[in-house]
């Protein structure tokens, strides 16, 4: 829990979030326009007159966009609306051409009704965070004030892609149920968890750089052990996790102030500043009803079977939920090891794929990862068909089969951790080659003939009689200055368990 202590008490912070994504799809929900936004196409060619406007066009609604509205929700662990509406949301806008949006409107249930995630909760233990809705809408047009000192310009090209709408869910009934976010660190687990979920089902890229996730943050301040849900703020398109941190953090600290000072914080719409990390009113917060929501006309209500349903779970993937699971059931990571390698999809399944199914693997591809790897994210590779580079200045990639080959090795004493960490390093300075190659072209390979290594055990002996005295008459901590010396005459290369194991011996 985020508290922040003021001169009477301590404050704590209510978060509420909404969460838009974009919806994969070919076309857009309501017209047969590409649904491909992307900011570097040219502006006005991905929208015909269905998106603008134009009189006498009609809305047809996309069956794929729904289909990935119930992936969505199957995959928060949401109830299914078997039957559900659209509605018009009027307010004035010049990126809304329709001066309406069509949305489903909260009264009503949506095609995603309740329910929930489970993220790591800021005391260390598992945190359901309720959410409740999810509905589909059409996304408006981008307006541009930068392109003309007296003019602003409208890209249509992102009209009419479907958004989901996730909102949390706060129990004003029932305050005791505390299954909401109270704090900044909570908030970004909880969006991380959202990206995760939609882009392992392909419902979004839910990348927050480009725009195709963005956040709404409301908050609100209360005394600690209040139940009392106070009035809230909400900052309104934010498309940064850090950005979002540092407002939520920001405006709970400015309305305790004001709280303190005697003051009432009033329901504004916020700004946030990038430049100095603030928050300021932007506008008076709008009440639902000011919408003016009606039905409407032009769409029919929409119909989910439940077999349909149960077709669309038949064809979800493992989620990072199940992944965290299988991770700690299956290959005996910890908890914090499960939650760093589901951060996203891309590195869970890196990690599968460095395992391969072999669960003796798991731990020390897990640690290499966390350890090593997770500092140079520039030189991993999920596809693992990079071997060598084109370009002898880029970043050398090291694939889940270099990481595979690096920890078999060390498994079959075939390299020790200290040859591995040279051969690592070797390869992210642009080293090519297998890591047996690397291995043999600098003479890398351990050596375990118990021969040899007693040959250099003995002459380390016999060089040492006073320490061979000391050790025997019980500083058995300098059995790592014999360890040491032997190490230091095979250059490296004996393998440390067997040294230890011929000294104990020899010095018993």
């Amino acid at each position: 829990m985020f508290t922040i202590k003021g001169k009477t008490t301590d404050w704590e912070v209510v978060i509420g979030l909404e969460t838009h994504i974009e919806v994969l799809s070919n076309s857009k929900i309501f017209s047969g326009a590409s649904a491909d936004y992307n900011p570097t196409v040219a502006p006005n060619t991905q929208a015909c007159m269905v998106d603008v406007a134009m009189p006498g066009m009609l809305p047809v609604l996309n069956k794929h966009c729904v289909e990935q509205a119930i992936k969505f929700g199957l995959g928060i662990n949401a109830k299914i609306s078997n039957h559900s509406k659209f509605a018009r949301k009027q307010y004035f806008y010049p990126d809304l051409p329709q001066g309406y949006q069509i949305s489903q409107p909260a009264e009503d249930p949506p095609v995603v009704g309740r329910g929930w995630i489970e993220i790591m909760g800021d005391d260390g233990n598992p945190k359901k965070i309720f959410i409740e809705r999810a509905h589909m809408e059409q996304d408006a047009a981008k307006n541009k004030h930068d392109m003309h000192p007296s003019k602003s310009f409208v890209d249509f090209n992102r009209t009419g892609v479907m958004l989901l709408e996730i909102v949390t869910f706060l129990d004003i009934k029932n305050p005791e149920n505390n299954s909401y976010i109270t704090s900044p660190d909570e908030a970004e687990r909880y969006l991380r968890e959202i990206r995760e979920i939609a882009r392992a089902l392909g419902v979004s890229k839910a990348n927050m750089e480009e725009g195709s996730m963005r956040a709404d943050v409301n908050v609100s301040v209360r005394p600690v052990g209040s139940k009392e849900f106070r009035t809230r703020t909400e900052t309104k398109n934010m498309v940064s996790f850090k950005f979002i941190k540092t407002a939520i953090e920001y405006e709970a600290r400015r309305q305790v102030e004001i709280y303190e000072n005697g003051g009432t914080v009033s329901q504004d719409t916020m700004r946030y500043n990038q430049g100095d990390g603030t928050t300021s009113v932007q506008r008076s917060k709008e009440n639902a009803l000011d919408y003016r929501y009606f039905p409407d006309p032009d769409l029919l209500e929409l119909e989910i079977s439940d077999e349909e349903i149960e077709r669309i779970r038949k064809t979800m993937p493992e989620l990072p939920a199940a992944t965290r699971a299988r991770y700690i059931n299956e290959f005996g990571l910890t908890e914090y090891d499960a939650a760093r390698l589901t951060e996203t999809t891309d590195i869970s399944k890196w990690f599968d794929t460095a395992v391969g199914g072999k669960k003796e693997r798991a731990k020390a591809v897990a640690n290499w990862l966390i350890s090593e790897l997770f500092a140079h994210p520039e030189n991993m590779d999920i596809t693992n068909k990079i071997t060598e580079n084109a370009d002898p200045d880029a970043p050398r990639i090291i694939t889940p089969a270099n990481l595979a080959e690096l920890v078999d090795m060390i498994a079959g004493n075939e390299i020790n951790g200290k040859q591995a960490k040279e051969i690592f390093i070797k390869i992210l300075d642009g080293e090519r080659g297998t890591i047996h190659e690397i291995a043999d072209k600098y003479g890398m390979k351990q050596i375990t003939d118990t021969g040899a290594i007693e040959s250099a055990v003995d002459e380390v002996i016999a060089n040492n009689p006073a320490q061979v005295e000391q050790y025997k008459s019980g500083k058995v901590g300098l059995l790592g200055f014999f360890v040491g010396n032997v190490m230091k005459a095979t250059g490296g290369k004996a393998n440390p368990s067997v040294v230890n194991e011929i000294i104990r011996k020899k010095l018993a």
